[in-house]
């Protein structure tokens, strides 16, 4: 039996904001291509289990995920340009750019809120609170971790550890949501977290793993 949840942590990008894709994607556009959002989630899929494969192994922070996201895009697009890729990848590392909510999402934090003490913990780059901010969700969460101000980043044990002492709460009586297995549902259990992967895109709907699709299904799991 899990011991008693006494405060839930939440991952940022694809979990509680998503990226401002017609801002990013503006250079293919540029090009008039213009992926649909089910291309979007097939090439999440695909590369989030090729990703899992290789970090689970060597514990590398995710920095290298959107190069093969993109990598995959531009391949499935018939489009043969490096510098193209590279500057995607430049703008979906700006935290500044993940400013896509979903309907409902701070009505649903604060009826959490009202059960548990609410944190997040984000590899992101030092400015994920002023993000929060601009999206009107910030005051949710009693705590904010970010690894461009920590110096660690997920799945790195360090910074769940960080976040549990802000909050004075045991890792067990934690539980960590986040939309990728091998950065954030391994990267907190193996802190000692209990965890529920985010997970919109169904990459993980075969895996049998604690998981939901909104934050709705996450009200009612808890």
């Amino acid at each position: 039996m899990p011991a008693p949840l006494k405060a839930i942590f939440f991952d940022v990008g694809n979990t509680l904001l998503f990226p401002d894709r017609s801002h990013i994607l503006a250079p293919l556009h540029q090009q008039k291509l213009t992926p649909s959002l089910e291309q979007w989630h097939a090439i999440e899929r695909k590369t989030k289990k090729e990703f899992d494969e290789i970090i689970k192994h060597d514990g590398r922070s995710d920095r290298s995920f959107w190069y093969l996201f993109y990598s995959h895009l531009l391949e499935e697009l018939a489009v043969h340009d490096d510098a193209l890729r590279d500057a995607l990848v430049d703008a979906t590392r700006i935290s500044a750019n993940w400013r896509d909510i979903r309907p409902g999402t701070r009505e649903t934090l604060l009826r959490l809120r009202r059960r548990y003490p609410l944190a997040v913990i984000s590899n992101a780059d030092g400015k994920i609170g002023d993000v929060l901010t601009r999206c009107g969700i910030a005051d949710c969460f009693a705590a904010i971790t970010d690894s461009g101000l920590v110096g660690y980043e997920k799945p790195h044990p360090a910074i769940f550890e960080c976040a549990l002492r802000g909050m004075e709460v045991a890792p067990e009586q934690s539980v960590y949501v986040g939309d990728m297995y091998s950065v954030d549902y391994l990267g907190a259990t193996r802190a000692g977290m209990q965890a529920i992967l985010f997970d919109v895109s169904g990459a993980y709907r075969e895996s049998g793993l604690p998981r939901v699709e909104s934050l709705a299904e996450l009200e009612q799991k808890l």
